[in-house]
């Protein structure tokens, strides 16, 4: 799992755990793209020893699932005047068709037609790779791959597949992490006959909204994250690496049975949101921040814990709390139709009467994103989050979302809790306990 902070890696002070994974394609990882690991050496803690696999708690995401993701992405086309969408590559092909594509700067395109069955344009000489990975998809070994020579263009054949399929003229929704090179391309080879427009309507309209058992997956990696924390942190010992915490989370994430990382900073570097490449020590008085996830079935967690060994400072333990009332205060503003800028206002709104204003200049950033199988997705808790987007910014039951106001007092400390946040049908719900205190962090949440 790669998340923004995952450049921390290559530092002592940046904690990866459990790494293994599949590239492109389901092809194995290289060693250059692995995660960097720190092996236990010798026993184990006993907090980290005495976590449970939670494994046999999955229950996997089914290929009628995916189908069901893309009659609804059909009927969101139908709505939003959409004749088709490409996915060219990014975690929506995931999404839809259980495939990781990619052919770096050669096209690999899943097209979703809104009146017709899925189709995948890809380059000949990887048919026999695309044909087995789509086996197990929800298209199978009979899916329609059209494929396309060295020597030709894949844009022309996937604006010619279009017109086989009945859309010779229309619009043609572009995934928004296709590269700019083949949106372009596209549009050219589509000349006046197919106009490209933004598939986010769409796209994120389908993984915006989580089905329960979206929502189950999430709620386990939260569980399983904030597990793994609480391990970690009675685990911990002054005068420990950053070195020796990746080497605690590997070993705990390897007990209960995910792929997760965490990044760890230490005192001012806290100050940082996403921390600093600055090798850390841990030290007794100061604030630790821990931070990341991991994924169940592809949707990730995402948890802060703030806490300190020792004793914290009087400011110390002020800013935890001003930061905890502005958590709770967009956990109450957050329920279905609210625009999602207000929950972001609930929180400033705390941390700026208490002193730590104007805006952005100790709460440096927004309240929160949506959390699914990217670690930050649509929607975004704050103000003009919609970078020209249509979509419209209101939430809505069963989106998922981070809730993580922050302080952060430069050259001082940092103080951020994290926690994933469920819209209900009539308000929301954290998916993990609230951190109590900088000195009890984890309070009577459980590992079980």
């Amino acid at each position: 799992m790669l998340s923004r902070r995952s450049f921390l890696r290559f530092t002592s002070a940046g904690v990866v755990a459990a790494a293994a994974g599949k590239s492109l394609m389901g092809a194995s990882t290289s060693a250059q793209e692995r995660e960097p690991q720190e092996v236990m050496r010798g026993p184990l803690p006993p907090p980290i020893a005495a976590l449970p696999s939670m494994t046999s708690r999955v229950r996997p995401i089914t290929n009628d699932e995916r189908m069901a993701r893309v009659e609804k992405a059909k009927r969101l086309m139908t709505a939003n005047k959409i004749d088709a969408i490409a996915l060219c590559g990014g975690t929506s092909t995931l999404y839809f068709a259980n495939a990781q594509i990619g052919g770096g700067e050669r096209l690999w395109a899943v097209v979703i037609p809104a009146r017709a069955n899925p189709f995948v344009v890809c380059p000949a000489f990887e048919e026999g790779r695309a044909r087995e990975i789509l086996a197990n998809s929800p298209f199978g070994s009979a899916a329609d791959i059209r494929v396309w020579q060295e020597d030709e263009s894949p844009f022309a054949l996937l604006i010619k597949s279009l017109k086989d399929y009945g859309i010779g003229t229309g619009r043609l929704g572009i995934e928004e992490t296709v590269k700019y090179v083949f949106s372009n391309s596209l549009a050219n080879a589509g000349a006046h006959a197919i106009e490209t427009v933004s598939a986010t309507p769409v796209t994120a309209g389908c993984r915006m909204i989580k089905t329960d058992h979206e929502v189950e997956c999430i709620r386990l990696a939260a569980h399983a994250t904030l597990s793994v924390y609480e391990a970690v942190y009675k685990s911990l010992t002054v005068g420990m690496t950053g070195a020796d915490v990746q080497a605690l989370l590997h070993a705990a994430y390897a007990k209960v049975g995910f792929v997760g990382e965490a990044s760890m900073n230490i005192g001012e570097y806290t100050a940082l949101p996403h921390g600093s490449r600055t090798p850390q020590t841990i030290r007794e008085g100061t604030i630790i921040m821990l931070d990341d996830g991991c994924k169940v079935e592809g949707f990730t967690s995402d948890i802060t814990r703030t806490f300190v060994l020792g004793k914290p400072t009087d400011k110390m333990v002020r800013v935890f709390n001003i930061v905890h009332e502005a958590q709770q205060a967009a956990l109450k503003a957050a329920k279905p139709g609210v625009v999602t800028g207000a929950v972001d206002a609930a929180a400033r709104k705390v941390i700026v009467d208490a002193g730590y204003g104007p805006g952005f200049k100790y709460f440096t950033h927004r309240v929160g994103h949506g959390l699914g199988m990217d670690m930050h997705e649509w929607p975004y808790l704050v103000d003009n989050n919609m970078w020209g987007s249509p979509l419209h910014p209101v939430l809505q039951a069963n989106m998922t979302t981070s809730d993580e106001p922050g302080i952060y007092i430069p050259g001082e400390f940092g103080i951020r809790l994290e926690d994933d946040m469920h819209v209900t049908e009539d308000g929301a719900e954290l998916l993990t306990p609230p951190s109590p205190s900088l000195e009890d962090p984890f309070g009577s949440s459980t590992s079980s």
